[in-house]
């Protein structure tokens, strides 16, 4: 989608990113998987998006502003009170995840707010005062696997075992470290080719085997093609 219809910047919520969305310049594409999960403003409703495993099309209103705040793979369950895993997939109100009463005030709150995005930022610090810390060992991991490292070589280093590893990445990013690692990769692919490098190089720089895994990933992820991506 082009620039004069999404902005984002760097959040006060440390390493989330809030973005705005101008919904009057037509269809909106395809959600790519990326690891995060959203607290969402769309058509004066507060919605989370679940951590995806394949590509979403979202569901907006035909005209207006939505508004969001991506959260950093791990972050955001222990702010909302829910393991990762039960909305993967998915996008639910926040009201089936908090009283309804609290809710309605916040959805007031971002409603009368001059910038809703500005808003959901408060919001997540408010309630983030209130709730648990993320797991930093699960931070450490989507760190090191979003920098390429192999799962193996991550579960060492953070010093956990596989098992252990894998039940404590379904409660923080809502899938196994084995998708998180591909859904990263891909992301960095994409940003590569995005870059001007070629797709074989791209490929290879971002962990895949060759062009044509990359090309399977693609499809598998996103049910489309880089070209056809890119390219929209």
């Amino acid at each position: 989608m082009g620039e004069e219809r999404y902005r984002e910047r760097a959040s006060r919520f440390e390493g989330a990113t809030a973005w705005t969305l101008d919904l009057s310049g037509g269809p909106v594409g395809p959600v790519l998987p990326d690891g995060c999960m959203d607290l969402l403003w769309i058509g004066g409703r507060l919605l989370v998006a679940g951590p995806d495993t394949r590509a979403m099309t979202p569901s907006v209103p035909a005209t207006g502003r939505c508004a969001g705040l991506r959260f950093a793979p791990g972050t955001a369950p222990a702010l909302l009170g829910v393991p990762a895993h039960e909305l993967r997939d998915r996008r639910v109100e926040l009201a089936d995840l908090w009283a309804p009463d609290r809710v309605r005030l916040l959805a007031d709150r971002v409603a009368g707010a001059p910038d809703a995005a500005a808003a959901l930022e408060a919001l997540a610090l408010g309630a983030a005062a209130r709730a648990s810390a993320p797991d930093p060992l699960m931070r450490y991991v989507a760190e090191r696997l979003g920098a390429g490292l192999t799962v193996a070589e991550t579960a060492r280093r953070a010093g956990i075992g596989a098992r252990q590893l894998h039940r404590r990445s379904l409660a923080a990013f809502g899938y196994g470290p084995k998708t998180l690692a591909r859904v990263l990769r891909l992301r960095r692919a994409l940003a590569l080719a995005r870059s001007g490098v070629p797709y074989a190089e791209a490929a290879v720089r971002s962990g895949c085997t060759d062009q044509a895994h990359l090309a399977r990933e693609m499809r598998a992820l996103t049910g489309t093609t880089l070209t056809a991506h890119l390219g929209r």
